[in-house]
């Protein structure tokens, strides 16, 4: 029971990192329809964009709670600002001048953003692995018996706690907000709500910036959880997350984030109680699976042909 419930609280730390990510994907696919095969790449951009201000403030795990708090916050607004910057750019080379254009054709470009910014990133920070001394130190024990100990640490809870105000925040921006309508305007018919005066440029570009920043949320903490990156985790990463839109329900932003929780804990447990080699094996069998019985996944509806 102990050993179980130490994964289940791994597993949902992990999920939490990918609901993020896959948010990004499920964002973009809700309004245009097409998959942004670059957007692990920008969670990367943003993962290496945190390191670089945490190394320049020059803080640790010494520092006080305070300030450690002040700078973790001034670090994920600077990481959030400049990866949305990167998300704005993608959709402006590659997705807006094709947007018109055979569904391929944007596809086809943004695999070839992912490539750009992986090689920038290895040009600029090299290929070897960039490690950070853990930051966020300490936790709690859950449970203790025969030796075995229950951990929850700070980080761990950090990660769990702004996954979910973040997915509370941005359901709520959806709902309820000016940009909220437009993106649902323009996920309906976007000609249409052109023609009731939705500006359809601006919304997909914000579109793209809020799946940057979020990517960028994710990058932080995945840099304080593991304390170690390179410039190839946005492909593990992305197609992870990318895994999890499709199982969740592309296109449902609860949908991601069970999705994300639901690859999080397979790949756990799988780990755990068996080879760890086949976790990505048993993770997308299970995609396999769902998608034969729920062809929209857990949370999705049906596509409507419009005619």
């Amino acid at each position: 029971m102990e050993y179980f419930l130490q994964q289940l609280i791994n597993g949902v730390t992990l999920g939490s990192i990918y609901g993020l990510i896959a948010i990004g994907y499920t964002m973009v696919y809700g309004i245009i329809g097409m998959i942004n095969f670059a957007h692990g790449d920008i969670f990367m951009v943003g993962a290496f964009i945190a390191l670089i201000f945490i190394i320049a403030l020059g803080f640790t795990a010494g520092t006080s709670f305070i300030l450690l708090v002040l700078a973790l916050m001034l670090v994920l607004v600077i990481a959030m600002v400049l990866t949305s910057i990167w998300g704005w750019t993608v959709e402006r080379l590659a997705y807006r001048p094709l947007r018109e254009s055979f569904r391929l054709a944007p596809l086809i470009t943004a695999i070839g953003m992912s490539i750009v910014l992986q090689n920038l990133v290895q040009i600029l920070q090299g290929a070897r692995v960039k490690p950070l001394q853990p930051i966020i130190t300490g936790g709690y024990v859950i449970m203790e018996k025969d030796g075995f100990v229950v951990n929850l640490s700070n980080i761990q809870i950090l990660i769990v706690v702004t996954t979910v105000i973040l997915m509370a925040v941005f359901s709520l921006i959806i709902a309820r907000t000016e940009l909220g309508r437009a993106q649902r305007a323009c996920e309906q018919d976007r000609v249409m709500a052109a023609l009731v005066g939705v500006n359809v440029d601006r919304t997909i570009s914000l579109t793209f910036v809020i799946g940057a920043a979020l990517a960028a949320v994710a990058g932080l903490m995945y840099l304080l959880y593991y304390g170690v990156i390179d410039f190839y985790i946005g492909f593990v990463a992305g197609i992870k997350a990318f895994t999890a839109a499709v199982l969740g329900g592309i296109g449902s932003l609860p949908g991601a984030m069970l999705g994300g929780m639901t690859i999080g804990l397979i790949e756990t447990f799988w780990s755990a109680y068996f080879t760890v080699e086949y976790k990505d094996v048993a993770a997308f069998s299970i995609l396999a699976i769902v998608l034969i019985f729920l062809p929209s996944g857990l949370l999705g509806k049906p596509e409507v042909e419009k005619v």
